[in-house]
This record gives structure tokens, C-alpha cells and sequence, in this order.
């Protein structure tokens, strides 16, 4: 096959991928869009019906800015596709009053002057039949919580991509690349292809595209269980039953949602094995690995604990040190953009750091701080070259 040189090759289309493709297909540059799996696929992080979207950010207030812009861009979204892809039924952040998850979500309410309610156990049974919060517990209210559909989110980006004329291959892997000073060439197992910019968002397999950077990012299996309380039982529908957090025990976080298609989905973060090569994530569940978040959740969701697990399934999270985002140029390449190491809770940005990213390439700058994800705060071979 012939050479063929685009403004922009970006590595991976899931979440973050798919959205880079549009934006900057959306601009005018000629995009091309390479993945190793199929559409739809279920390997990496960014699959399936339900991810979790909430405005007050507990991990830090510099993120509000960042999701806010992302709520817009949903929305626009949305109607561009004329599909339902985000729904805002509020959100319940759950823990003792002086732990990291309501300390946390309060900060960032009082710094971006976000409306919010701390509500007490009575309160919350009050308004939230399904929630039975255990003595010494409380919730902040987030009004604007709520999920997004990632698949059609994916779809969506992918779709308008294409319609804007971005060249999108599927189960065509990056073999390798190089960069010079005048642009990059990929090379797959498709072809060869040159462009000015190659923006590598391949999540899991990040690390496999960027050896010399030895990138400290560590692979988690991530599962994730759907709960079946009986149908007739209208406390866990989304019109009664928001979006929740809680930190079940000090420094971990548990996540759940209304039911919806599949049933009740919930889990326990950051508490999966890691391995070495996403290749070799152990993709079964046993039954028993449900055990510790049934436990986690008697203390507030005691009907959810006790119903039947109607699937589940593995993800896969793609950890920094910090779990902070991972986002910059590469040190000895200023034509290689790295991104998407989002350590788990990255999905809901995904559109505006699409966003970003051509922001970045088109006009050299973003209107968000992005110091914090610098690739050089990991120090080794990565140095120099964040932004």
C-alpha cells in the first residue's frame, strides 16, 4: 500500500481516541484513526452501557473546570448525533463526615461555588428509600451527577468523525513509529502512513507504544458486577435512585448506579490484581470475587447486597502513581502527543480532553491548567516534554 499522509494519526479509539478524531476531524485536518480491535470491543476501558459523570470532584477542584467543559460537549453531542447518551439524576457522595470523599467533594463544592446538600442518614432514606445509610455516615447531594452511555458516546465520535472525513481502521495495530523533526511515520500491520502529529491514546497499551519512556502506569483488572433486586421494586429506578460514591473503608472508594438495562452495576475501585501486560488480564470472574463490595454495600444498599448477580465483567484501569491523568508531549518527540492514562475516572472528560488535544495541535495552547498531568512529575526518561 502507498504511503498516504495525514495532518494527524491518533493510536487508539476508545473513549478519548474517538473524541481526539472528531475534533479535529470536525477542524479541517485530515485525521486517521488506528485501532487493534474491533469496534465495540470489550478490552480495554472504555465499554459497555454506564460510566458515572459528576460535577463536584473529589479528587481535586482543578478537575471542575475540565468536566464542566465536558458536560457541554455531551450535550452538544447528543444533539449532533441525535441519540441519549447522558443522564442527570444526581449523585450521592457517601462516608463519614471527615473522610476523603465527602471532605473532598465539600472542597470542591466551596470552590467552584457548586450548590450541594449534606444530608444525614434520616435524610437520605427520606428522599432515597433505597439508601439505609449505617450510623456515623453522610451524603453530599451532587444535583448535576448522573451517566453517560460510553458506547454511544464512542459511536457517536466515531460516526462524526467519519462524516467530517476522518479515515478510521479497526483491528490494525501499531506495530511502531517514528518521529523527526518534519512529522511521524506509523507503521501497522496495514500499511505505512506519514503525518505531522501522531497523538497516542491507547490507554492500557500505552506503555507498549512508548518503551523509552518507561512510563510508571500500572494495568488493574477492574470488575464490575450487575445486582438484580426484584424488577417490581421501583427504589432503583433512576428517577428515585441517583448515581453514588462511597468510601467503604478510610482512603477506598466504592461506585454504583440506578438500575437500568443490564441491572444494578456497582464496584469497588482500585482494588484489582495488576498485571504486567494488558494481554494477560484475567478476563473470567469467580463468584466469590463479589463477596467484598456485597459487604461494602450492607452498610448503605442492604437490598442491593442481598440480590442475586445477574453478570459480570473485567475492564481495565491504567493507574499513574498519583492516579492523576497523564498528558504531554513527548520529550524527544514534540510531534508525539501522549494521553489517556486516567487511572480509572476518566471517561466522563473524555470529550473535552478530545477537545484539548486539538486545541493543543491546532492552536498550541488549551484554556485548562494542565501542569498537574505533566509526563515529566514521573521523573526517569520522562523529562522535559510535559506541558
Amino acid at each position: 500500500m502507498p504511503n498516504q499522509h495525514y495532518h494527524v494519526i491518533v493510536a487508539g479509539l476508545g473513549g478519548m481516541g474517538s473524541a481526539t478524531a472528531y475534533h479535529l476531524a470536525a477542524r479541517g485536518r485530515r485525521v486517521l484513526g488506528l485501532d487493534r480491535f474491533a469496534p465495540g470491543h470489550a478490552m480495554g476501558s472504555s465499554h459497555g452501557d454506564s460510566r458515572i459523570i459528576r460535577e463536584m470532584y473529589f479528587e481535586h477542584p482543578l478537575y471542575v473546570p475540565l468536566v464542566q467543559r465536558a458536560y457541554e460537549l455531551w450535550t452538544a453531542l447528543e444533539r449532533d448525533a441525535g441519540a441519549p447518551l447522558m443522564t442527570l439524576n444526581g449523585g450521592l457522595m457517601i462516608g463519614p463526615p471527615d473522610g476523603m470523599l465527602v471532605r473532598g467533594t465539600l472542597r470542591s463544592a466551596a470552590e467552584h461555588g457548586l450548590p450541594c446538600e449534606l444530608l444525614r442518614p434520616r435524610e437520605v432514606a427520606a428522599r432515597f428509600p433505597a439508601f439505609q445509610l449505617a450510623d456515623g455516615l453522610v451524603a453530599v447531594h451532587d444535583p448535576r451527577a448522573g451517566y453517560l452511555r460510553p458506547q454511544g458516546c464512542i459511536d457517536a465520535h466515531l460516526a462524526l468523525a467519519a462524516r467530517h472525513g476522518a479515515e478510521l481502521r479497526f483491528e490494525d495495530p501499531v506495530l511502531s513509529w517514528e518521529a523527526d523533526g518534519e512529522g511521524v511515520r506509523v507503521r501497522t500491520a496495514g500499511g505505512s502512513y506519514t503525518a505531522d502529529h501522531l497523538v497516542v491514546t491507547a490507554g492500557a497499551w500505552a506503555r507498549e507504544l512508548l518503551p523509552e519512556l518507561e512510563l510508571p502506569l500500572a494495568v488493574e483488572r477492574q470488575v464490575v458486577f450487575w445486582f438484580d433486586p426484584p424488577a417490581a421494586d421501583d427504589r432503583y429506578q433512576p428517577e428515585r435512585c441517583p448515581i453514588y460514591a462511597w468510601e467503604h473503608t478510610p482512603g477506598f472508594i466504592g461506585y454504583g448506579f440506578p438500575r437500568l438495562e443490564r441491572g444494578m452495576k456497582a464496584a469497588l475501585m482500585h482494588q484489582g490484581e495488576i498485571s504486567s501486560h494488558p494481554d494477560g488480564v484475567r478476563r473470567t470472574v469467580r463468584a466469590a470475587e463479589g463477596e467484598p463490595l456485597r459487604a461494602a454495600l450492607r452498610e448503605m444498599l442492604p437490598g442491593v447486597s442481598g440480590a442475586p448477580v445477574r453478570e459480570s465483567a473485567v475492564c481495565l484501569f491504567t493507574n499513574t502513581p498519583d492516579t492523576d491523568f497523564a498528558i504531554g508531549f513527548h520529550p524527544a518527540h514534540p510531534r508525539v502527543l501522549v494521553s489517556s492514562p486516567c487511572s480509572g475516572h476518566g471517561f466522563k472528560f473524555a470529550a473535552a480532553i478530545g477537545e484539548l488535544h486539538a486545541d493543543l495541535l491546532t492552536e498550541g495552547r488549551t484554556r485548562f491548567d494542565l501542569a498537574p498531568f505533566r509526563l515529566d512529575r514521573f521523573g526517569s526518561n520522562v523529562d522535559g516534554g510535559g506541558l
